[in-house]
């Protein structure tokens, strides 16, 4: 029989740039699967200016790549026990939000989730009352298992962008057709931008959005 036990845990979080005064927006970006907080926050150095935050949360599932050695990456879960997983992940960016944030923040919170990423943004923005303005799925899509009356209000009057590569691989008609069906049904109308490249974050692409 299988049972559960609730302990501490500790989990890592990168960070560029400092909340002040001078702040002017602080941006959450989750990784993709595979990848590392460490480095996928690189993917955002130009936005390193006194203006801007950026906070790299890390999945907390971590797994050697290939075979049982070398390049290690990151998940935010797997279909195994993927509710406590979710649960998880949720308390864990509220920690990362509630320890960085404060009550009344005079700058605007960006919200980006790339891939794997983007599912849990989305779940994170509409299962917890953290404050936020935008939210960027890049290369990802609503999951289809989110919450629509709780969802709908929670992203009323958010700047919602769906953000695509026209090459990349990971990114079907079908699963645009996905995200179109649930955009509707949450009563969105989201900024789609597309552009010519792959799986990867553009830095032209975010530096238009980090302009909105």
């Amino acid at each position: 029989m299988e049972h559960e036990v609730k302990f501490n845990y500790s989990a890592r979080y990168c960070k560029s740039g400092n909340i002040n005064h001078q702040t002017k927006v602080l941006w959450f970006v989750l990784h993709g699967y595979g990848q590392l907080a460490s480095y996928f926050i690189e993917k955002f150095r130009l936005l390193n200016d006194k203006s801007h935050c950026v906070i790299a949360p890390e999945g907390l599932n971590r797994f050697y790549n290939q075979g049982f050695s070398g390049r290690v990456g990151a998940n935010w879960m797997t279909k195994e026990d993927r509710l406590k997983d979710i649960k998880n992940y949720i308390n864990y960016l509220n920690s990362i939000y509630h320890s960085e944030i404060p009550s009344d923040p005079a700058f605007k919170i960006k919200i980006l989730g790339f891939s794997q990423g983007a599912a849990t943004a989305s779940r994170w923005v509409t299962q917890s009352t953290v404050h936020f303005d935008s939210l960027i799925l890049w290369a990802g899509i609503f999951p289809p298992d989110m919450k629509m009356k709780l969802s709908k209000k929670r992203l009323n009057g958010k700047n919602v962008f769906f953000v695509i590569g026209l090459n990349d691989p990971f990114v079907s008609n079908e699963k645009l057709s996905e995200q179109q069906r649930l955009a509707s049904r949450l009563e969105l109308s989201p900024k789609i931008i597309t552009y010519d490249g792959n799986h990867d974050i553009d830095s032209n692409i975010l530096a238009k959005i980090a302009e909105q």
